[in-house]
Order: C-alpha cells, then sequence, then structure tokens
C-alpha cells in the first residue's frame, strides 16, 4: 500500500469514526443483558424527580435526562428513557421536592415470574426507584444535541486495605 493510499484510509477511517460520536444513541432493552448495555450508556445521568412520568393508565414510564456521553467524551446530551408494561412505580429514599438534581449510578434487572421483573435504578446518595414490569421493554434515545460537560463525573477506586 502507497504511502497516499494510507494517509487517504486513515481520513476515511478519521471521519467515519467522527460521524458515529455525532450518532444520536438509541438502544433497546428486552433482557437484563440489554439492560446492562444501557446502564453503562445511563451511568452518571442526572434529572429531577420532575423528570420521572408515570403514566399508570398508558402503563408507560418515561424519565427525561442530560446523559453523560462516555462514548465520545467530555459531551452531554438530553435523552430520554421508556419502559412499557410497567405495573407499578415504587421510589424509596429519593426526594421528594420535584427539582432537585439525581444522579444516576446504575440500573438493573431482578427477574421474577418469567418474562416479568423489577427494574431497580439507583442513584447517588442511595435512593433508588423500583419498576415491576410484566416484561422487559425498555427504549434509550438521544434527543438534542451535544453540548460539552461542565465537569466529567469520576470514580474514585476505593482505598487499598494494609497488608
Amino acid at each position: 500500500m502507497t504511502t497516499e493510499a494510507f494517509e487517504a484510509e486513515e481520513q476515511e477511517a478519521i471521519r467515519a469514526a467522527t460521524n458515529a460520536a455525532n450518532t444520536p444513541l438509541r438502544l433497546l432493552a428486552e433482557d437484563d443483558e440489554d439492560l446492562a448495555i444501557i446502564s453503562a450508556a445511563l451511568q452518571d445521568a442526572i434529572l429531577r424527580p420532575a423528570d420521572i412520568v408515570w403514566e399508570k393508565g398508558a402503563r408507560r414510564l418515561t424519565i427525561e435526562l442530560s446523559r453523560f456521553c462516555w462514548e465520545c467524551g467530555g459531551t452531554r446530551v438530553r435523552a430520554a428513557m421508556q419502559f412499557g408494561d410497567v405495573e407499578a412505580v415504587k421510589s424509596r429514599g429519593l426526594p421528594r421536592l420535584p427539582d432537585t438534581p439525581l444522579e444516576l449510578l446504575a440500573i438493573h434487572f431482578i427477574e421474577g415470574e418469567a418474562p416479568g421483573g423489577r427494574v431497580i435504578l439507583m442513584f447517588a446518595g442511595g435512593g433508588d426507584l423500583r419498576v415491576d414490569v410484566e416484561c422487559l421493554d425498555a427504549v434509550v434515545t438521544d434527543l438534542s444535541d451535544r453540548w460539552p460537560a461542565r465537569v466529567a463525573p469520576t470514580h474514585l477506586d476505593p482505598p487499598e486495605e494494609a497488608s
């Protein structure tokens, strides 16, 4: 391969990577492995209690949040996560004031009577949201253009024990 061909191929790869990083995220979860991917994508998302909307009659829970874009680093984007086939929603230890910031740490699925179970959204400070679902049906999608994040989340390693 000539140097010119190599450079052209390299530029095309850079262009493709840049376009992929700017593509809005769209994810679907139908099992616990899919939900683990959504959990990773939403780690350190910020929302408020007012951004959590449960439509009991429609059996749908929608959460709007500010997602830190781990895949392109240094930016945030408005995103929405929606669960279908929701039977109940309960919170524990979450603030009641509608504008209190919440930081999402992780999302887990606890299997119940197949194909249903419980989705647990865990927040910094120890609060959580439990979503009982008839079957796991979750969607996440980006809603806006990205903007520079003021601060990148950090995860400190736990202190090592002395030997």
